[in-house]
């Protein structure tokens, strides 16, 4: 959400951002946003000189009564100072109805309004465009045949997906096992590998009010992502992200309490509208997942800074693991709304041949503290903090990596060392039979 001066003094550079986006179907609303600020604007100044006129009539109305005691011609004339301030308050009841509805239509549309991308963002319209930065690992495609990951996963008896399905649904899974035990062991060990960082480990609300989701995310998102919950102004989340940033709604944080560094986990709830490839079936894109979560709140000189140090967190960890991955970064036009800068850590799957996304990290600058009126209090005085969000780890998903490089030619699965304090020191996975 962009600060309304700014887009008041620098138009074509808010129409610009826009093209760069591809969303030229959004470029009316800013002469729009501009036109509703100076009605709301001149709104207001009217407003406030009826407000001063009152005041002044209204100790005019208390003098001339006191005097009328002794003139009674005096009371004539606070009665038509009474009229006035009458039909001044009628007035400014109308402006002020006014200025409500003008500043509704304005804030809707700046919630609509794409945020300043970071001028080192590629730009291209869809995610076609990313551009890869490095890689990480030796990407090796092994000479046996490599299953489907959710066949990997029942020669351990791991999964049921023909039950979650008479139960809940399509996209919902039982994990059963050895596979659901090595999913909490991957949970467990990036939430210790987070707290060894620094950050201060979180387990936030999964559910959220309206106003939260409306600051953390866009309606587009928020329209295709979100469920709510029937008769209530409660959200289940799609991310910890949302109720750890929401987390700060209406708060003044002082400054010598920067940054902010957390790392929560959460199950999250998407609806993943849209349809499907053959690649996404199994439990690659589903309805719950679970997930642990970075986040960051600092002042904004210093966000790019942990914006590099959060995504190579993601690759440190993977990498540990034994799973070779690249940074992909993202351009213009697959960026979100709200983010200024993001990039996605992709794994390596040897049976696809083919890197897929794992984490995904991303530097809002202020636009999520702008919505949720967050703000830092500092020596200099007030100011907006930038916030950042990435992905540690989001088992089931994660697990498609974790088994398909760790498969072995005789149907084992080999666990790297960092997990065995996690699965009571099991160094081999064996299928059942």
């Amino acid at each position: 959400m962009l600060d309304m001066k700014f887009i008041r003094e620098s138009p074509e550079a808010v129409k610009e951002n826009i093209r760069k986006k591809f969303q030229e179907d959004k470029l009316p609303l800013v002469d729009r946003a501009l036109e509703l600020d100076r009605q709301n604007r001149e709104v207001q100044t009217l407003a406030n000189n009826l407000r001063a006129e009152r005041n002044t009539l209204s100790k005019q109305v208390g003098i001339l009564m006191g005097q009328a005691k002794q003139d009674p011609a005096k009371l004539a004339e606070a009665e038509a100072a009474k009229a006035q301030v009458k039909a001044n308050a009628d007035r400014l009841a109308q402006l002020e109805a006014q200025e409500d509805e003008l500043g509704r239509e304005l804030h809707q549309i700046l919630l609509v309004i794409p945020q300043m991308i970071d001028p080192s963002v590629p730009i291209g319209p869809d995610d076609s465009h990313n551009v890869e930065v490095q890689r990480f690992g030796e990407a090796v495609v092994p000479d046996y045949e490599i299953p489907y990951h959710t066949d990997i996963m029942a020669a351990f008896g791991g999964i049921d997906l023909d039950a979650a399905g008479r139960v809940s649904g399509a996209g919902f899974y039982y994990l059963l096992g050895d596979i659901a035990r090595l999913h909490s062991a991957v949970l467990a060990y990036a939430r210790d590998f987070m707290i060894d960082k620094g950050f201060t480990y979180c387990i936030p609300p999964f559910m959220i009010h309206g106003n939260v989701v409306e600051g953390v995310m866009s309606q587009t998102d928020m329209d295709a992502m979100m469920y709510k919950i029937e008769g209530e102004d409660l959200y289940l989340i799609g991310t910890s992200e949302h109720s750890m940033i929401g987390k700060f709604i209406d708060q003044i944080i002082p400054e010598d309490t920067l940054p902010q560094t957390l790392t929560s986990y959460s199950p999250c709830f998407r609806k993943e509208k849209g349809s499907h490839g053959i690649e996404e079936r199994g439990v690659y894109r589903i309805h719950q997942f679970e997930k642990q979560e970075m986040i960051v709140v600092c002042k904004p000189e210093d966000s790019m800074a942990w914006y590099e140090k959060m995504w190579q967190y993601s690759v440190e960890l993977f990498r540990s693991m034994g799973i070779p991955v690249r940074q992909l970064e993202c351009c213009s036009g697959d960026l979100a709304d709200l983010k200024v800068k993001s990039c996605d850590i992709e794994a390596w799957s040897p049976r696809q041949q083919k890197y897929f996304e794992v984490c995904s990290c991303s530097n809002l600058g202020d636009a999520q503290a702008r919505r949720l009126k967050m703000r830092v209090k500092g020596e200099q005085g007030t100011y907006l903090p930038h916030t950042l969000n990435n992905t540690v780890v989001a088992p089931p998903r994660m697990l498609i990596a974790f088994l398909e490089n760790h498969l072995q030619a005789d149907g084992t699965v080999d666990i790297p060392e960092v997990l065995w304090p996690y699965l009571g020191g099991t160094k081999v996975l064996v299928p059942k039979g």
